[in-house]
This record gives C-alpha cells, sequence and structure tokens, in this order.
C-alpha cells in the first residue's frame, strides 16, 4: 500500500502521466478536428470577434431584462452548440450531403406553414416554434437548396444537362419565391449563390443569359410595382411587406434631394441608419476600444444587422477591415480547396458554402455603411442568432467535410479507420516472414532427410 502511495507521489512518475495525458489530448484533438487549419483558425477568431461584441452590444437586452449575463450565456450556448454542428459535419463524408434534397423538401413544407403557424417578430413572419424551439425554415432552405444545387451540377454529363438545368431553375424559383414573400433579401441572395454557382459548374451561357435576363426583369417589375402600389394597400394584410419595401428603397434615395439641414436631421425612418453612421464615424482609427460603444443604447439591431457598425466604433476602422479580410480569406481559402478536390460535387460545396457566408457578410457590411438600402441581413457567426448561427457553422461544417474527404488524407493525418483497426501493410509484412521462415524450415528438413 505505501508502495503505490509512494509510486503516486513520485515526481517521475507524475512528469510521465501528464506526458501521457497531453499526448491522448492532442491525438484526441486530431482525431475530432480535422480539416484546413486556416478555416479553423477563421472560425475561433470570429468566435472571439462575436463573444466580444455581442457582449457589449445587448446592453438594451440586458437593460429590458435586468440580467447581466442572460443575453452573452444564451450566445454562448449557441456558440458551443455550432461547435457541435461542425464537429459532426466535417466527420461526415461528403458524399452523404447529396441527400440534402429531402431537408430541402422539409423547410419547403415549413415555409408554407410560417405565415398560418409562424411567430411575427419585427414585423415579419420569419420564425416557426417547433417543440418549444423557435427556427427560421429560410435558413434551412438555403443552406439545403445550396447543396442540391451543387450535387445537381455535379451530375451533368452531356446528355442530362437539359434536364437537370431546369429541376434547379425550378426549385430556385419555388423556394426563393417562397422565403421572398417575407424576406427578399435572403431570397434575392439565395438566388444569386445558386445563380453563381451554375456559371462556375459550367452551364451553358445561353442558359445563363437567360436566367440573368429574367431576374434584371423581374427586379426592373418589381421597383416599378413599389412606385405605384398605393401607400394605403400596405397598411396591412398580404402586401405588409410591400410597404417594409418602399420606406427602406425611399430613405434610401431620398438623402441626395434633402437640403444639408434634414439630411442631418434624425427621424424615425432614418433613426437606424443614422445613428449606424455616427457609430461609424465614433470609431475612428483605432476606435474606442470594446465595451466602450455609445451608440449601442441607441440602434434597435446593435447585435445584429448593424453589429458591424458598432465593431468599427469600438475597433476602429482598422478592425472593421480586419473582420472583412477574414471573409475575404474564407472566400480564398474555398478556392484553393475546391481547386485540389478531386470531385465535383466537394468543389461546388465548398464553392457554395463560401459564396454564402462572405457574400452575406458583405452585404451587411454594405447597410451598415450605406451603400446599400436595409436588409436584415445578419453578419455571419458574429451576430446575435439561433438558428442563423447554427446554420453558418453548417457552412464552416461542409467546407472542412469536403476538405478532408473530397482532397484525400493529407501528409501526417491519421482517420478514425486507421486508429482503430490495425495495420494492414504490417500485417502483411509479417504473414510474408511467417510464409519465408516457413519454407526455410521445410528445405531445411528436406535436406537432412
Amino acid at each position: 500500500m505505501l508502495d503505490k502511495i509512494k509510486n503516486a507521489i513520485n515526481p517521475t512518475n507524475f512528469q510521465e502521466d501528464l506526458e501521457n495525458s497531453k499526448s491522448t489530448l492532442e491525438k484526441f484533438g486530431v482525431k475530432i478536428f480535422k480539416g484546413d487549419k486556416v478555416i479553423w483558425l477563421v472560425f475561433v477568431i470570429l468566435c472571439v470577434i462575436s463573444l466580444v461584441e455581442i457582449f457589449s452590444a445587448t446592453s438594451t437586452i440586458v437593460y429590458k431584462q435586468q440580467n447581466q449575463w442572460g443575453p452573452i450565456l444564451r450566445h454562448t450556448m449557441f456558440l458551443i452548440g455550432g461547435v457541435g454542428v461542425i464537429v459532426l459535419i466535417h466527420n461526415i463524408p461528403y458524399r452523404y450531403f447529396s441527400s440534402l434534397i429531402f431537408v430541402l423538401i422539409a423547410s419547403i413544407v415549413l415555409l408554407l406553414l410560417t405565415p398560418v403557424i409562424g411567430t411575427t417578430v419585427n414585423g415579419a413572419e420569419r420564425w416557426i416554434s417547433i417543440f418549444g424551439f423557435t427556427i427560421q425554415p429560410s435558413e434551412i432552405a438555403k443552406i439545403s437548396l445550396m447543396g442540391t444545387i451543387a450535387f445537381l451540377l455535379s451530375k451533368q454529363n452531356g446528355m442530362n444537362d437539359g434536364l437537370l438545368f431546369k429541376w434547379m431553375i425550378g426549385l430556385m424559383i419555388v423556394v426563393c419565391g417562397i422565403i421572398a414573400m417575407d424576406n427578399l433579401s435572403t431570397a434575392a441572395l439565395l438566388f444569386v449563390v445558386c445563380f453563381l454557382l451554375m456559371f462556375i459548374g459550367n452551364v451553358k451561357l445561353a442558359r445563363l443569359l437567360k436566367v440573368g435576363g429574367a431576374g434584371i426583369a423581374f427586379l426592373v417589375l418589381f421597383i416599378v410595382l413599389l412606385k405605384v402600389i398605393p401607400a394605403d394597400w400596405t397598411d396591412s394584410g398580404a402586401l405588409s411587406r410591400v410597404g417594409t419595401w418602399q420606406n427602406r428603397i425611399a430613405e434610401f434615395g431620398s438623402h441626395k434631394e434633402e437640403s444639408e439641414e434634414t439630411y442631418y436631421t434624425i427621424t424615425d425612418e432614418n433613426y437606424q441608419v443614422a445613428h449606424a453612421k455616427i457609430a461609424i464615424a465614433n470609431g475612428g482609427v483605432l476606435g474606442k476600444f470594446p465595451g466602450n460603444s455609445t451608440e449601442r443604447d441607441f440602434l434597435p439591431q446593435a447585435y445584429s444587422d448593424f453589429i458591424y457598425a458598432i465593431i468599427i466604433e469600438e475597433m476602429g476602422i482598422a478592425g472593421g477591415i480586419f473582420v472583412l479580410l477574414l471573409y475575404i480569406i474564407i472566400l480564398i481559402r474555398a478556392g484553393m480547396i475546391a481547386r485540389k478536390t478531386q470531385k465535383l460535387f466537394p468543389k461546388y460545396l465548398v464553392l457554395g458554402s463560401a459564396l454564402m457566408l462572405s457574400m452575406q457578410a458583405f452585404i451587411n457590411m454594405a447597410v451598415a455603411v450605406n451603400l446599400i438600402p436595409v436588409t436584415g441581413q445578419p453578419l455571419p457567426l458574429i451576430s446575435r442568432g439561433g438558428t442563423s448561427l447554427l446554420i453558418t457553422c453548417a457552412y464552416f461544417g461542409l467546407i472542412l467535410s469536403a476538405d478532408r474527404f473530397g482532397i484525400g488524407k493529407k501528409k501526417g493525418e491519421v482517420t478514425i479507420d486507421e486508429t482503430d483497426q490495425p495495420d494492414e501493410r504490417k500485417d502483411k509484412k509479417n504473414a510474408v516472414e511467417t510464409i519465408d521462415k516457413l519454407e526455410e524450415k521445410v528445405e531445411f528438413e528436406i535436406i537432412q532427410v
């Protein structure tokens, strides 16, 4: 008994146990967190920025709830859940994501049910409650449609291109059309990403020009309708969202015709945009340091749609450029991964995921600096959210899965199968050596006889 206690407290034994524990943890980390290290690094940096800025930007929620830690704990739990989503998805071979068509069908059903049983937030019916959890079907539809388009593009063989193109356009029209009824910006983003994916997927230029022409014609018709529809028609009912679109576009273009005095007057119509400009102006080059924002108390969506303005206020233009570069790195790195993939499906899956993440980020940033009208698009992984944050993590998971299984095993990487099973090459070598020894023994006995 005393010998066991002495061995347990022996410094040498303790050091060996510590080194063994470290080795075990390293092997566990390598086994669980695989894929492109740059993508993982960008993900971690975005998570850190998200935690810092959400803790600062949710001051209004803290005041309403009288709970200082509630909002940040909620966001932290979703980030932890997002890490779990990435770990799960990036350990699944990409070929299984060809079944995203079934997820797309389920999301279409949920989109159709949302106006009937959905929950209204900020005048928009985009959420639906299932078993006590509130989800956003449009986010599920985005990733499932993108994955389905990527799969259909990978199945083109020259003989079935026309049929697959009709399927892709049909799915895009149905899904984007349903989403557009209550979330026009998301529908437009999804349509553009799928269109770019078809361009990358070598769809015939003539077909793409027809789709592009139809899209431009629809956009012109939409703007004309916004101009001619009377304002009293949009007070309630099915056209209620039309009034929101009219106000956003009118407010975005009105500053060019206003006098200097009117331009600097904050009204109900320009309230968010005006305070976003003030936040950016307050930031300067290096910012006011995290936690010192003043405009977070005035911006209603400081933690979501306008969080980029809060980032610039607290981290300055330097911090804003740094965040912008992170999303550009995602796009560039995804292009590098796509070039090295051996098959078409993971190539399109990587590019579609990266385009969705980066374009959504660029739209959010453009809104914050008043380059385009307010859209309601969150900043991926940084803005506060539930479904959107988890789906964003799913995009990262798809990129990492395609990197792992599309390129093949990298130098020094050990797969789960190889760690769990004996080395087949070693077994074969041992078997050959055993046979050689048996042959030598038989020859020796024959010589003796």
